[in-house]
Formats: structure tokens, sequence, C-alpha cells
């Protein structure tokens, strides 16, 4: 018969984890990052440091020069929207795609180059795109290639 009783999850495993304090486990954590880290570099940076260089990167607030942009896709075809904060983006704005990506230039500033890529392979023709309201839309029509090319296998037998 198999142990039960030793499988982790029993009564006692309960009351353990709900008498865990969140201290203890950060204790933990840093004494193993501390271990972790060879002597020679521990000199130069402790675990919290090194734990809030990764926070500080995830947290990173998006510069002017950032586009937002929403891109999605119907059956059809692939939608890309940006909204445009002001007027003369309107005059500035350089627009391109290849089969899988969208390249806008010169905004905000004339040498800012966004590049968005695109949820699904896009014709090279057939695009277009509005400005109303604000915001640019740009409508492209999927490429649906159907081409198959068969993959022969073999069978390698030592």
């Amino acid at each position: 018969m198999f142990p039960w009783n030793l499988f982790p999850f029993h009564k006692d495993a309960k009351k353990a984890m709900q008498q865990i304090n969140s201290e203890d486990i950060n204790k933990y954590i840093q004494n193993m990052m501390g271990q972790m880290i060879p002597e020679q570099m521990q000199g130069m940076m402790n675990p919290q440091d090194f734990m809030q260089g990764f926070a500080k990167q995830q947290k990173q607030p998006s510069s002017s020069s950032k586009l937002s942009s929403s891109v999605f896709e119907t059956h059809d075809f692939v939608y890309v929207r940006i909204p445009l904060k002001e007027e003369e983006w309107r005059k500035k704005l350089r627009l391109f795609h290849t089969s899988n990506q969208m390249i806008i230039e010169h905004i905000p500033e004339y040498e800012d180059k966004h590049i968005i890529t695109l949820p699904a392979l896009v014709k090279k023709k057939g695009t277009t795109a509005h400005i109303k309201d604000g915001i640019l839309e740009v409508k492209i029509p999927k490429n649906v290639d159907m081409q198959f090319s068969e993959v022969d296998v073999t069978d390698d037998i030592s």
C-alpha cells in the first residue's frame, strides 16, 4: 500500500501554511540569494539591491517618445489603431509595412521610428489608412498562405 501519511498534502500541511510569516519567507529568500552569489561578488552588490534592480526595470515609466497603439485581427484583416495626440502629427506621419511589421516614422519627433509586430502575415497591397476623431486606423488585408510543402521524415535506425 502507498504510505499516504507521507504525502505532502496531509492535515498538518494546511496548519503549517497558515502559520507562515511573510517576513520569514523574505529572510529565507535573501539568505538563499546571499548563498548563491559568489563571495567575490557579495561586496559589489547585496541581494536586496539585486532584486530592486529587477523591480526598477519592470516598472519603468513609458517615455514621451513611446507610441501607444492597439493591434487586432479579424478573419480577413489586421487593424492597427494609433491615437494622434497632436494635429501636426498628421502631416509628419509616414507609414510602411512588411509582411509582419508596421513601421511608423516621424512621430512624435522627426527622428523617431516605431515598429509594431503584426499578429498575422499580411498582403503587400490593399492597405488603407484613415484618421477619424484623432485616431489613425490602418486596415491591412491578411495573407492566406495555403501553399503546403510536404516534409519527408526518415527513420534512422542505428
